[in-house]
């Protein structure tokens, strides 16, 4: 649905304030998608969602919508073309002194194609989408933040777009709210079949909603791929730092100070972190490898996460035993979960495997 090919912007070229926001980013977005970017404030996520609607221009490189190149369509057929993607922002963008139904409305009005009797009907519906049916009449300084946030995607669908653009579109929202206002995206993508870009720095919204995510730092992006792969698998050093924030999986302060490395001979102790997927996550797996191995299981550390309601298991354990037992341990517990690593407690390095 979307693919932007060697993207590249600068502001200010050729002056003393000239600044690189974009180094040559290529990516496709598939149709049905969710699609996540994440990343530090001025890292260029905003120009980025920006370039797929064409309202930043790139420096170099080509976008294509829907199959349609924008880099080659004139001012009318980009303002057509706009109409196919839907645009949410942070701060709402709603008029105050319109009711709901009129902000709503108001795209619909301005293409002056249809009667008002069409465009009160669509609106009637579109208001019913988003749960907002007895809003109609009130003012957006009367809704809550929420409330607001979907009188804004209920206005971003009234050309019934291809696309829906969200430009940190939860950001002023409370925790509960976004919640419901990504459980919302989620509804709209299975029943109008869009493609939906979220542009974020909150991992918990990748997490809740994103079928990939890209992370984007310096105006490239550093790491790209499913978000459950990136999740239980983060490459790059600001990829772990964003996924740590939702997904704690260091060693519990307690032990990341204690100065000992296990020796692996007899009477040893390593500790091993777990990473569960699926079913596995439920799994009475630790009890189970106790008893087929005869060694001792402590849990240091522990919790259940859930990845697009997928469950995800992090766990620190220590095994004790013989150098033979803990070796026969871990391959078990390799043959059982998702991904297993020997932590050692100096610094946190990780030892050889096994």
């Amino acid at each position: 649905m979307i693919k932007l090919t060697d993207i590249g912007k600068i502001y200010a070229p050729g002056t003393k304030a000239e600044v690189r926001a974009l180094h040559d980013i290529s990516l496709t977005i598939n149709k049905g998608e969710i699609f996540g970017v994440i990343g530090l404030s001025g890292a260029g996520k905003s120009t980025l969602i920006r370039m797929m609607n064409f309202l930043e221009k790139p420096t170099s490189g080509t976008v294509e919508v829907d199959g349609v190149v924008l880099n080659t369509l004139t001012e009318k057929q980009l303002r057509d073309m706009r109409r196919r993607i839907g645009m949410i922002f942070q701060s709402f963008n709603l008029l105050s002194s319109a009711t709901v139904e009129d902000n709503v409305a108001f795209p619909l009005r301005l293409e002056k194609k249809l009667s008002a009797e069409k465009i009160d009907a669509r609106v009637k519906e579109l208001l019913s989408l988003v749960g907002l049916e007895d809003k109609a009449k009130m003012y957006p300084a009367q809704l809550s933040g929420g409330q607001k946030q979907r009188v804004g995607i209920a206005r971003a669908l009234a050309g019934n777009p291809k696309v829906l653009l969200c430009d940190e579109a939860t950001s002023a929202l409370d925790p509960k709210t976004t919640s419901s206002i990504l459980e919302l995206l989620l509804d709209l993508r299975q029943k109008l079949g869009l493609t939906i870009v979220i542009i974020t720095h909150q991992m918990e919204v990748i997490k809740e909603c994103c079928d990939r995510v890209a992370v984007i730092d310096g105006g490239v992006i550093t790491e790209m791929g499913p978000t459950l792969e990136v999740f239980t698998n983060p490459q790059k050093p600001l990829t772990k730092r964003l996924v740590s924030a939702v997904i704690h999986s260091d060693l519990p302060e307690l032990l990341a100070h204690t100065e000992v490395v296990p020796d692996y001979h007899e009477g040893a102790k390593a500790v091993v972190e777990l990473l569960f997927l699926g079913p596995k996550a439920d799994a009475p797996v630790i009890v189970d490898v106790a008893k087929l191995c005869q060694v001792s299981i402590s849990l240091l550390s522990g919790n259940i996460d859930h990845i697009q309601k997928e469950p995800f298991g992090h766990m620190i354990v220590e095994v004790a035993g013989s150098r033979e037992e803990i070796h026969t341990a871990i391959e078990e517990f390799k043959r059982r979960v998702h991904k297993v690593e020997v932590l050692g407690y100096d610094e946190r390095k990780q030892l050889s495997e096994f």
